[in-house]
């Protein structure tokens, strides 16, 4: 029989597990892990039981989310988009980008450009405040590459759509990095209305030009480092090692860490004929992070604010402002571009799903000083912005992936 003394040891000793990073961080993998393949058992996104997971150990729930640096949300989107922007770099090569540059370039600006402008014109409609219409703007451009490969490999499908889908995603989300950069990097000047147009575009130019030449020496630094490196554990120890110096870097700089990782990917992919195996060696890292994520995505989520009138408004026009921005300026760029009729009239179906890089935007939003000041974007408006975001992806990764494989079979139809 436990005594009084134990007992309360015992309670001591869950208090101290509770507030311990590691303690939390093994218990959201795990955890997230089974509930994820419960979802999946109910034939819904794994993704589901991730957050699921997070709105459990979250503050509304068990509180094993710990405010300790190494369990705040900040910490984990700053690694995990690290590797995310450094990756979608990679797929940058100048070689590659001249076999595709020809027919997915419009198609690409296309699907970029009209959602960023239906949801930002949406949300101002609603009366939201600019920055918050433009941050969501841009988080809506993005696309999940994992479950475009993973519909395209159930498929096992080939030809020029899977070309043109793969192609346009790369692209796409770098575009949607670079925006995000941008975009916070001219946000604080908003409000007020006292800073010039031209002094604006000035400060966006600046701070992108700074985060490449920031980025370029870091992939510099990376090419240097590992090029005669043969042993796999050496050249992950080096890779990471300057990532998250580079990350660092550009924070304390007041720069886009999106940017200047994503220069440093695309700049070793391009100096490096080695480069792929630099890639490969992260691979393994990005799982567990992506599961991380998803629950500590989760674990910000309070369902009364969720499933209010409001956010429900709001999250809808979100979702159906962002749907048709993909398809029309997808079909519109294929046009332009003179693609085939398969392409312009099924890719852009294609891009509805959304994950990972989306909801390490909306954390990221968390992390940023200057936003939390900002006239019309306080603590709670930026909350709002993670609920919306966090709404979009279970929407689309539940219906995204199916909508893309009907597509995707449409489309080889006509072209058979």
């Amino acid at each position: 029989m436990t005594t009084i003394p134990e007992l309360i040891e015992n309670l001591a000793l869950i208090s101290v597990l509770r507030t311990h990073p590691l303690f939390a961080i093994g218990t959201m993998l795990v955890f997230g892990y089974v509930l994820a393949k419960l979802s999946e058992l109910l034939h819904l996104p794994g993704v589901t039981g991730f957050l699921l997971a997070g709105l459990i150990m979250g503050p509304g729930g068990l509180a094993l989310v710990p405010t300790s640096p190494a369990g705040d949300p900040g910490f984990i989107a700053e690694v995990a988009l690290g590797l995310i922007a450094f990756t979608v770099g990679g797929e940058l090569r100048l070689s590659k980008l001249r076999r595709i540059l020809r027919s997915v370039a419009w198609i690409t600006v296309g699907q970029f450009v009209l959602p960023f402008l239906l949801v930002a014109l949406a949300l101002v409609y609603l009366e939201t405040s600019l920055t918050f219409a433009l941050l969501l703007g841009v988080v809506a451009t993005t696309t999940s590459p994992g479950a475009i490969i993973a519909v395209a490999q159930s498929t096992r499908a080939r030809g020029p759509i899977i070309d043109s889908l793969y192609g346009t995603v790369a692209l796409g989300d770098a575009l949607s990095i670079a925006a995000f950069g941008i975009v916070l990097s001219i946000v604080p000047s908003l409000p007020g209305g006292s800073t010039a147009l031209t002094e604006l575009i000035l400060t966006a130019i600046l701070a992108t030009g700074v985060s490449i030449v920031i980025g370029t020496v870091f992939g510099f630094l990376i090419y240097v480092s590992t090029r005669s490196q043969k042993n796999t554990g050496e050249v992950m120890i080096l890779t990471l090692g300057f990532l998250f110096l580079s990350t660092t870097t550009a924070l304390l700089l007041g720069f886009s860490p999106l940017l200047v990782n994503m220069a440093a990917g695309a700049t070793l992919a391009n100096i490096s004929p080695r480069s792929s195996r630099i890639f490969r060696t992260l691979e393994p890292f990005t799982p567990p992070l992506y599961a991380l994520l998803f629950v500590i995505a989760g674990s910000q989520l309070i369902p009364s604010l969720l499933f209010g009138h409001e956010m429900l408004l709001l999250g809808t026009v979100f979702v159906v402002a962002r749907w048709a921005g993909k398809y029309l300026g997808a079909y519109i760029g294929g046009r332009l571009s003179g693609a085939d009729t398969e392409i312009r009239r099924y890719l852009g179906l294609g891009l509805f799903s959304q994950a990972g890089i989306a909801l390490g935007l909306g954390l990221l939003l968390q992390t940023v000083p200057e936003l939390h000041g900002l006239q019309n974007l306080s603590t709670g408006v930026i909350q709002s912005s993670v609920h919306i975001i966090l709404f979009s992806v279970f929407v689309n990764e539940i219906t995204g992936p199916p909508i893309a494989k009907a597509a995707i079979r449409k489309a080889l139809e006509l072209e058979a």
